[in-house]
């Protein structure tokens, strides 16, 4: 379960690197992310993890933090789970057991398919659909930074979330188990390991939204995999066949791809935090047709989009496509009996979680309220970021808050100067010129 003080974080701010050119500020969807001081800051309880401000620096000053490879020589076993997206990062990939294989000579003992876990997510989902226990329209609950922005913003869509593992918790659980059961040892000298393309995946392994605990040990980067795993295929010439999914759970990388497997014409994907924002609003004020399921990823593309690949994820999606054409639909469907004590539900329900100090009491969060309405009438509207902060509104919170103050809008400052400026008849000297600029 999350716990509810501060957050270790995976997306982390060079401060040697950054310029305080506020892009950052503009392009996070949480809004947490401040520049004062010319540097940028990121504020804990508000990042999401996303990856978008590593996405959007031009100064590089944003990076994701992983475990290393050497992590692996802490446990005496040890199992990769391959997020699909991987596949697609490879030129004149044949088949997935290259990888497979590859990233068993790279010093893993095990792999499981994160692909093969997608799929029985997949046929869960399908039965709780069929049955009518779940409430329509359900939002995936694949993408944890979705899933937090959902939590932080969005209180009456807390109920759609689907309240199902992710594959990449139900991998780690079944590849745990399957471990402890083949060779007789205990788990903790069981390590599990996901080959992640983005670093929200690094804060719900620590943080898991929904459960007590994740099964996962730690989270490799795509990025820092690739040059060790591609060497280890190049050697390859006919690879053992293990590779336990099909097309459904490759295609869980791509935006469209889960949605796909649920076999559902009432479904909606979209990808990219500001699409997915706009999604969030529609469906909140109830201006989306009926639908039956909400595929959302933060990532442009889907996973393939990911901050941590190392592929443009229009190309990876090309040769994911390419992987698919020879694959059975799928191999992997949720068992009548399930799977003894894993189960794939969540421990607890999505409860909304807002992030801003709203008061004690509704006494006084009303009368904050009333404050930072105030204050955004004092500034323009324009948005423009110059003052540190994504939105006039934002700086009103700021404000309020305790963390910014009015002179840090650069247009409130100008009347403040050609108030200070007067003139001995008391009237206000202009302090611009023609072109309205400070003189």
């Amino acid at each position: 379960m999350e716990q509810t003080s501060a957050i270790t974080h995976s997306v982390m701010l060079d401060a040697d690197k950054c310029k305080g050119c506020t892009t950052c500020i503009r392009h996070c969807p949480s809004e947490a992310i401040r520049v004062r001081g010319g540097l940028a800051r990121i504020t804990s309880e508000k990042c999401i993890d996303c990856g978008e401000c590593i996405r959007v620096c031009p100064n590089h000053a944003k990076r994701a933090v992983y475990d290393e490879l050497e992590e692996l020589s802490k446990y005496e076993y040890r199992i990769a789970l391959p997020a699909p997206t991987l596949y697609g990062q490879f030129n004149n990939l044949e088949s997935v057991d290259y990888v497979l294989v590859g990233l068993l000579r790279c010093g893993f003992n095990a792999v499981f398919e994160v692909s093969k876990a997608a799929e029985i997510v997949s046929g869960y989902t399908r039965r709780l659909l069929k049955e009518g226990r779940a409430k329509t329209p359900i939002i995936s609950s694949a993408c944890p930074a979705v899933i937090r922005i959902i939590r932080s913003r969005f209180p009456y869509l807390c109920s759609y979330v689907l309240p199902v593992k992710s594959p990449m918790q139900l991998a780690a659980s079944l590849a745990r188990h399957e471990a402890m059961e083949k060779t007789g040892l205990p788990s903790e000298k069981i390590g599990v390991f996901f080959i992640s393309p983005c670093p929200a995946k690094v804060t719900d392994v620590h943080y898991p939204i929904g459960l007590e605990k994740s099964d996962v040990d730690g989270v490799i980067s795509i990025s820092a995999i690739y040059k060790p795993l591609l060497a280890e295929m190049n050697k390859l010439k006919d690879p053992d066949i293990i590779s336990e999914s099909g097309l459904l759970g490759i295609n869980w990388a791509v935006s469209g791809g889960e949605s796909s497997g649920l076999m559902q014409e009432r479904y909606l994907a979209a990808d990219g935090v500001d699409n997915v924002m706009k999604v969030l609003d529609e469906l909140e004020n109830k201006r989306l047709p009926p639908l039956d399921f909400i595929e959302l990823n933060a990532c442009p593309g889907g996973c393939v989009g990911g901050p941590s690949t190392v592929e443009n994820p229009f190309i990876a999606k090309a040769r994911i496509q390419m992987l698919r054409k020879d694959l059975p639909f799928y191999k992997n469907d949720y068992p009548e009996k399930g799977f003894g004590d894993i189960t794939l539900d969540w421990n607890d329900e999505l409860a909304y979680r807002p992030v801003d100090a709203a008061g004690t009491d509704m006494a006084t969060a009303l009368e904050r309220l009333s404050r930072i309405e105030s204050l955004k009438e004092e500034f323009p509207g324009l948005d423009c970021g110059a003052c540190g902060a994504p939105t006039c509104e934002a700086l009103a919170r700021d404000i309020v808050e305790g963390h910014a103050g009015k002179g840090d809008c650069l247009f409130f400052l100008k009347k403040s100067l050609e108030y200070i400026f007067a003139d001995t008849k008391g009237n206000a000297v202009s302090m611009t010129d023609e072109n309205g600029g400070l003189k």
